[in-house]
């Protein structure tokens, strides 16, 4: 009697680690997507505060810019011609 006793335990032992393996596989599975998920809520999230957010918290585009090196140039050129014909 001692022996199925025994052999009882060791199936039950084994179904657990089956079982705990299969979970763990799922687990593995369904966790980047649900990383995923997670992210794309807060993005969302942080793109709806964005749109309603108050005029003040945004960057104010009155100071004075300084022009690019490429729009110096291009300017530069464009009075030249202006001058010479």
């Amino acid at each position: 009697m001692s022996a199925t006793v025994v052999s009882m335990d060791t199936t039950r032992m084994e179904a657990l680690i089956g079982m705990v393996t299969v979970l763990a596989i799922l687990v593995l599975l369904v966790l980047p997507a649900a990383i995923g998920i997670a992210r794309d809520r807060r993005i969302d999230r942080e793109l709806r505060e964005a749109e309603q957010g108050h005029p003040e918290d945004q960057k104010s585009s009155s100071k004075p810019t300084v022009p690019s090196t490429a729009t110096w140039y291009a300017e530069g050129r464009r009075s030249k011609k202006l001058v010479s014909s």
